[in-house]
């Protein structure tokens, strides 16, 4: 490890490990107290003391009447998905509204969203007792695998668990990007394209759910007005625009600074949108302002995958009121990135028999690098342009641990000097929580746990008649199954071989 060019990377790692040290521990409590220092971890790269040292929180806990609750249920660039991060998801919800009636949440947040639903994200979900009636609402920020794959398992469970209403989803327009193959073709590619083929797709699932009731007939879905939308919200397919089964595209064109996605009038809350630049036309950061009920704001930015760009830097800015919470991508170093998927500890020696592999990876994470996302030291150069800066700048879509942190805080703080760890910014992990209020933003760890069951299903009193019934209204599970190799009934009466009780 000491030999040739690996030995400045062995030290610059030891550096790394020793920068940790200093800040890594130094978390917030609930308070915003920084905690104490327990000194430093012995696997540097494989740990991420920071958020462990963060307080625990219940993640059933109501919110406050003037709080915004930040949860990120992912937070890992891919390649790969790792078992301690999912892929890009974050889930806001907005102030309080008590419900007697609902006996297991007591209440529900006056709104909430879903930012992204990368792989992996649903375990989080589940793990932070968020059920599906809560994950109705979802904007993607561009239509990459790792920022929407988990949208197939929340779309195909949800009208089997707790959510019997559509399913809304946020995205861009065509790109309008002219394919090289062929002449003046120009690819379906926006969202309503990607909900209308995903709909078809999963068409053999949502039949054979079909004899299960899944339709409110009270529930009254939104209109252009009511949410402020850009378009009507109209179902792809033929699904009844009440059934949980009704998937709802919400076209937004990309290429519009300030465009706006949603203006609810009754929760307060106002999402709009701005292109930033990331592989391919179609690519969108969202802002979110929520107008408490006491009469301020609190607003936070998720700009998810791109290159330093302008548009980031004048939301954030915000007509010189500046933004609470503002959440960026940062990637780590080609050399690092490469060494770690190696599986090495710092780059290999020139005269080692791996070391023109390493140098092709590090031209390829480059090159990924260059056409599509933020490095640590532009992400500080960029945070330095945004006056006043944000109450708290979260990194996200980044491989943490104890010495990735370290390096990329450095670079950083090449650019902004005077930042602290905790304090002015933090780097995201899942199930990092990020309580909001105007006067303080406090940040813990969801205590949960890793069997979690979802929360169970609340059916509302009347239901539709199922897709596949008996003819008198009453679900028919086996309206398509072939039985000519069932094993016979044994009960006298005829019914099924399995007691009631389940057992």
């Amino acid at each position: 490890m000491n030999k040739g060019a690996g030995s400045r990377f062995v030290t610059m790692g030891i550096v790394a490990v020793l920068a940790a040290t200093a800040f890594a521990l130094a978390s917030c409590s609930g308070d915003g107290k920084p905690a104490a220092s327990t000194g430093s971890s012995s696997k540097a790269t494989e740990r991420y003391t920071y958020f462990e040292q963060l307080p625990a929180f219940d993640p059933l806990t109501p919110l406050e009447r003037n709080e915004m609750r930040v949860t990120f249920m992912g937070s890992m660039i891919p390649l790969p998905v790792r078992l301690a991060q999912a892929e890009m998801s974050v889930f806001v919800e907005v102030g309080w509204q008590d419900d007697p009636g609902d006996a297991y949440y007591h209440g529900q947040p006056a709104d909430q969203f879903v930012f992204d639903m990368g792989a992996g994200t649903s375990a989080n979900f589940a793990a932070a007792k968020v059920g599906y009636r809560r994950m109705d609402k979802v904007f993607i920020n561009h239509l990459h695998a790792d920022h929407m794959s988990d949208l197939l398992h929340t779309y195909c469970f949800g009208p089997a668990g707790d959510r019997k209403s559509p399913l809304y989803v946020w995205g861009s327009k065509a790109s309008g990007v002219e394919s090289p193959a062929g002449s003046g073709i120009r690819y379906d590619d926006g969202v309503v394209d990607f909900c209308s083929h995903l709909r078809e797709a999963v068409r053999w699932h949502t039949e054979s759910f079909g004899f299960q009731k899944t339709a409110a007939p009270d529930y009254v879905p939104p209109t252009r007005r009511s949410w402020g939308l850009p378009h009507d919200p109209v179902p792809v397919g033929d699904d009844d625009p009440r059934d949980a089964y009704a998937l709802v595209p919400i076209e937004l064109d990309w290429a519009k600074v300030g465009g706006v996605a949603y203006d609810n009038p009754t929760t307060g809350v106002k999402v709009t949108h701005f292109p930033v630049i990331h592989c391919r036309r179609g690519s969108m950061g969202y802002k979110l302002v929520w107008r408490t009920p006491d009469g301020g704001d609190l607003s936070l930015i998720y700009t998810s995958d791109t290159r330093p760009e302008t548009n980031s830097i004048e939301q954030a800015r915000n007509d010189g009121r500046g933004v609470d919470v503002f959440i960026h991508e940062m990637v780590v170093p080609p050399a690092v990135w490469a060494y770690k998927s190696m599986g090495l500890d710092a780059p290999p020696a020139p005269d080692d028999p791996s070391y023109g592999e390493f140098q092709k990876a590090v031209q390829a994470a480059t090159t990924i690098q260059n056409s599509s996302h933020t490095s640590q030291g532009a992400f500080g150069y960029l945070l330095s342009q945004i006056q006043p800066r944000p109450r708290l700048t979260v990194a996200t879509h980044f491989p943490v641990a104890d010495d990735t942190v370290a390096s990329a805080f450095e670079s950083v703080r090449g650019h902004c000097p005077d930042l602290k760890m905790g304090r002015d910014i933090v780097w995201s992990f899942d199930l990092m929580v990020l309580r909001i209020f105007p006067d303080r933003i406090q940040q813990c760890r969801a205590d949960v746990s890793k069997y979690a069951f979802l929360p169970p299903a609340r059916v509302p009193a009347e239901m539709m008649t199922p897709k596949y019934h008996d003819g008198a209204g009453n679900p028919d599970p086996n309206a398509q199954i072939d039985l000519s190799a069932q094993i016979p009934a044994t009960n006298k009466d005829g019914s099924e071989n399995f007691r009631e009780d389940g057992y």
